[in-house]
């Protein structure tokens, strides 16, 4: 197993490990959402239940203040009655009885008034030194006519003569104390809705729906909230939760609408937030990892490289000694005498190929074909003579582009080996130079076996290999130096079992 392949599994191992985490940090949180959620609906739930028991406190005194008065309208009409009856009593003791009944009220305000409506008598009225007797009274009868129906009293002071006056009568006043405290007790009723909510937002309106009595916490505040907000807020509402029906008073049905807590609200898009955190934090330390990591292999490479051209300087300089040498013995064929000079040669290209790693090299308008043709002219005679290779130009136009002739052979080469074991020493390489507007397209196909899709990305890593003994740093050498030190680009254009093109995307 090559350093790849232990590469790749080990990112399938993290990116597995890291979506485990994801999945546990959500389910986690889902589950503890659903608890509080839970909760919160149970404290919403006694609260309202608390609110029904209250507001059934509300209805039972709102029934005991109908009996009382009810008993009031009794009294009154036991009074009207007894007032008949002492105009035509002839027995004193019976005389005495009414007398004492009417007497006994003391907090009923009352007033008579005669055929012709005009105020006959009152009683029970607080009447202030000062005022206007008569308009007073005549404002308290607008008050009573708006409230109950009058009693008839009809007394029949002889056979030829009966008087027919109405009674009219209001709620005593212990009666209207209570009454305000039972006000009181609703309007505090319903601003515990609002205060006792277990801090979740409430909308309580009236058996309508329509009308809003009270409102609390809700997120635009407690004031300055329109009518349309408190009403859109109100649907949303009652899609969330089913609302609270309270009867008041036995009168009206009002109605409690309520939502989830901010707080519950928030602890639902907590996990996505979270995820979205992790995630930023394991993009950002793969990010300085994985710099970290490249200028550290920079660093080695540039270190190897430096210390290779040093260690090839000392033999090299022996070799063209020797090879000065024998030029002096006339025994040696002049041929060899050549080839080994064009192997020195290369050797001296070769280590100013590594001496120039790591530093940056000088670039200078080229002609690329001419640089192609020099670096093919040394290959053709080191590799198999049934691989073809043959360069041309679109229109057989002369292309200038920026590069340094010695680190672009360098690219070819390992290209071209590449390709020629990819065809097993027999086939075709086509080079083929496109000029364009602002760049210069050099298309390197040849006749292979072609290049899996799914590496068609990771040849160019350091340490992917296909070959047994084979380190892996030809075409990561090749990515660099078009990359790094031209500013240019190289991928595969195509590959298929027919063979595979690569395309070098240079400045011009």
């Amino acid at each position: 197993m090559n350093i790849y392949s232990q590469k790749q599994r080990w990112k399938l191992l993290l990116a597995g490990t890291a979506v485990l985490i994801i999945v546990a940090s959500l389910w986690y949180t889902n589950i503890l959402v659903k608890k509080i959620a839970t909760e919160e609906r149970k404290k919403v739930q006694i609260w309202a239940e608390a609110i029904q028991n209250k507001a059934s406190l509300v209805n039972y005194t709102g029934e005991l203040f109908g009996k009382i008065s009810k008993e009031e309208r009794n009294k009154i009409e036991i009074w009207a009655e007894a007032s008949k009856r002492i105009v035509t009593s002839e027995n004193q003791d019976a005389t005495t009885f009414y007398l004492q009944i009417i007497g006994e009220n003391e907090t009923i305000p009352v007033l008579v008034l005669n055929e012709n409506d005009k105020i006959m008598n009152h009683r029970n009225f607080d009447l202030e030194a000062g005022i206007d007797t008569n308009a007073f009274l005549l404002s308290q009868l607008d008050l009573m006519k708006n409230k109950d129906e009058p009693i008839d009293l009809v007394i029949h002071v002889t056979k030829n003569l009966t008087w027919t006056h109405k009674l009219y009568y209001q709620d005593s006043r212990i009666f209207s104390e209570l009454k305000l405290v039972l006000d009181d007790l609703i309007q505090s009723f319903i601003s515990e809705i609002v205060i006792n909510s277990a801090s979740v937002p409430v909308i309580y309106t009236d058996s309508t729906q329509a009308k809003i009595i009270e409102y609390g916490n809700l997120k635009g505040g407690d004031t300055g909230i329109g009518h349309d907000f408190l009403m859109a807020t109100i649907a949303e509402m009652r899609e969330e939760n089913e609302p609270i029906a309270i009867n008041i008073n036995n009168t009206s049905v009002n109605y409690i609408f309520y939502s989830d807590s901010e707080l519950l609200k928030q602890l639902k898009i907590y996990p996505y937030f979270q995820i979205v955190i992790i995630a930023l934090f394991l993009l950002i330390s793969y990010y300085l990892f994985s710099t970290s990591r490249k200028v550290e292999q920079n660093q080695v490479w540039v270190g190897l490289a430096k210390e290779t051209a040093h260690q090839l300087g000392t033999p090299l300089s022996s070799l063209m000694a020797w090879v000065e040498y024998l030029r002096l013995k006339e025994s040696v064929d002049e041929n060899t005498l050549g080839e080994l000079s064009k192997d020195i040669s290369r050797l001296e290209t070769i280590t100013e190929r590594f001496s120039k790693i790591g530093s940056i090299p000088k670039l200078e308008p080229e002609n690329i074909k001419a640089v192609i043709d020099d670096s093919l002219s040394y290959l053709k005679v080191r590799i198999s003579k049934k691989v073809k290779v043959s360069c041309s130009t679109v229109n057989n136009l002369e292309i200038l582009a920026k590069l340094n002739p010695s680190l672009f052979s360098w690219v070819l080469e390992n290209i071209i080996k590449n390709a020629v074991d990819a065809m097993k020493g027999e086939g075709s390489i086509d080079i083929l130079i496109t000029d364009q507007s602002q760049f210069v397209y050099i298309d390197i196909s040849d006749t292979g076996t072609g290049i899996p899709k799914a590496q068609q990305k990771t040849i160019f890593e350091p340490g992917f290999t296909t070959k047994q003994r084979g380190w892996g740093l030809g075409l990561s050498l090749v990515k660099r130096i078009v990359e790094n030190y031209h500013e240019g680009k190289i991928f595969v254009k195509q590959s298929d079992e027919n063979g595979t093109t690569f395309r070098i995307v240079l400045n011009k």
